[in-house]
């Protein structure tokens, strides 16, 4: 869900400061120049955050249509994976692209009401949500808010059919973890298959998330924006 390495985390308490100001040197920017809609054969959308089947339990500020943002040679690369997957009989399910600082901070406020549990046995059944902040599974930053991170995983064109990947995306427990053992070797095949799509075409994973890719180098590697996503940049 959030690019949490080299992040420290936020305490509780001062969640809504952070919000007040405004997360200097993130907010109200303006969209990059070069952002482009993701689309075409073998690429299918689940944008989960324009629903309310995620982590929150609803549509997150900012997601104005069900589209796919990255910064052109993120895009570019991406679409190389889908050509290369294509040729297997496989295509690519994206559940997140570019995601705007404002669904960043509807994180934040909804981590700030431990209260809220309704979606804690689908996605963090293992973890106490007052310690999303303090485990690292929640940020006050993200980096899919540079525009060169996808959520992501594969599925097959016959039938439309996702791979088997173990868990479901954003579930925040340690078997989410890209190398974790032990798995059925189905699972690992399937997550061995999309890091070596995706690496081959400059991507890197996060590796406490199977699903999580940036393209290196970033475009724009200290620039976190804020421009909702609408059906086009």
């Amino acid at each position: 869900m959030a690019e949490r390495a080299g992040l420290k985390p936020v305490k509780t308490g001062i969640i809504f400061l952070l919000i007040a100001m405004g997360l200097s040197g993130c907010a109200d920017q303006p969209p990059a120049p070069d952002f482009v809609a993701v689309s075409g054969a073998g690429i299918q959308l689940d944008i989960k955050y324009f629903t309310g089947d995620n982590l929150v339990g609803e549509r997150l500020d900012g997601y104005l249509a069900p589209s796919c943002w990255l910064a052109r040679p993120a895009a570019e690369a991406l679409q190389k994976v889908a050509a290369g997957l294509r040729e297997r009989g496989l295509g690519l399910l994206i559940f997140d692209c570019y995601r705007p600082q404002t669904a960043v901070n509807h994180f934040v406020r909804w981590a700030a009401s431990p209260e809220d549990l309704t979606t804690k046995p689908l996605y963090y059944p293992n973890e106490e949500k007052a310690l999303l902040f303090e485990r690292g599974y929640i940020a006050e930053r993200s980096g899919h808010s540079r525009g060169a991170t996808v959520d992501l995983s594969v599925y097959r064109l016959a039938d439309g059919k996702a791979l088997d990947m173990g868990t479901g995306f954003d579930f925040m427990d340690v078997s989410s973890a890209t190398a974790y053992e032990p798995v059925s070797e189905t699972v690992r095949a399937n997550r061995d298959l999309l890091l070596a799509a995706m690496t081959a075409q400059g991507f890197v994973n996060y590796s406490q998330e199977w699903w999580h890719y940036t393209f290196k180098p970033e475009p724009y590697p200290d620039t976190y924006f804020s421009q909702p996503v609408s059906a086009a940049p």
